[in-house]
């Protein structure tokens, strides 16, 4: 029985992605460094802000210890917040699945590898912000999707004061990477990918794949926690 729908957020909700690389490529400009599209695409999609200046630091050879590359997550995050007053926007068929979402009486959650202020600045612009019960951004979680932790902690704050608890197998994982749906099924719950950012054939993890949200009814959740 479908109990609850946890989503990520970038590429999924909000069409902020290429948004997240002009910031981390103005940050990388003291550095000579550029990620181009199709590498952003293919290697750092899906990596909190620090994972992902790790491993810019581990490929370019820079010397950064852990306190300044926790500066430049915060200058990108400044950077990111900047563009997304006037360039963040929702993905189409977003609202509409909420509503339908909530007059169904689903819970909804984000389980997103974003830092907080971050979504919470798009939400509120996007006056969606009170369709979620929970948000679990980066700071919260050690280990990033692909691990499970994060999702893992989505549902156990989804079951506060919740009785009887919601299980894994009853909530729904709309993502849109690989390394998204490998943590959702490792946290063992049920998988949708939308084809925002990636082909279809580099979602095939997928228990179901739509090219937008409002194309998913409430009996295509419902059937997939059967």
């Amino acid at each position: 029985m479908l109990k609850a729908v946890i989503f990520d957020f970038d590429g999924v909700i909000t069409d902020s992605e290429i948004l997240h690389l002009r910031a981390f490529n103005r940050v990388l400009a003291q550095y000579n460094i550029e990620i181009a599209t199709k590498d952003y695409y293919k290697e750092y999609l899906g990596l909190t802000d620090v994972d992902c200046f790790k491993l810019l630091a581990e490929r370019f050879s820079l010397k950064l210890d852990n306190q300044k590359i926790e500066n430049l997550a915060q200058q990108k995050t400044r950077i990111f917040e900047q563009l997304a007053q006037t360039d963040g926007k929702i993905i189409e068929g977003v609202r509409d699945f909420l509503q339908m979402l909530k007059e169904n009486n689903v819970p909804m959650a984000i389980c997103s590898g974003a830092v907080r202020a971050e979504i919470e600045l798009i939400l509120e612009q996007a006056r969606l912000r009170p369709f979620f019960a929970v948000i679990v951004s980066a700071e919260q979680v050690k280990k990033g999707k692909p691990h499970p932790d994060g999702f893992l902690l989505t549902l156990q704050k989804l079951n506060n004061n919740r009785r009887p608890a919601i299980k894994a197998e009853q909530c729904v994982v709309i993502e849109d990477s690989h390394w998204g749906l490998e943590a959702a099924k490792a946290a063992k719950m049920h998988t949708i990918a939308v084809t925002n950012s990636y082909d279809a054939d580099q979602l095939s993890l997928a228990e179901k794949i739509v090219p937008r949200l409002d194309k998913l009814s409430i009996n295509d959740l419902q059937k997939l926690c059967i």
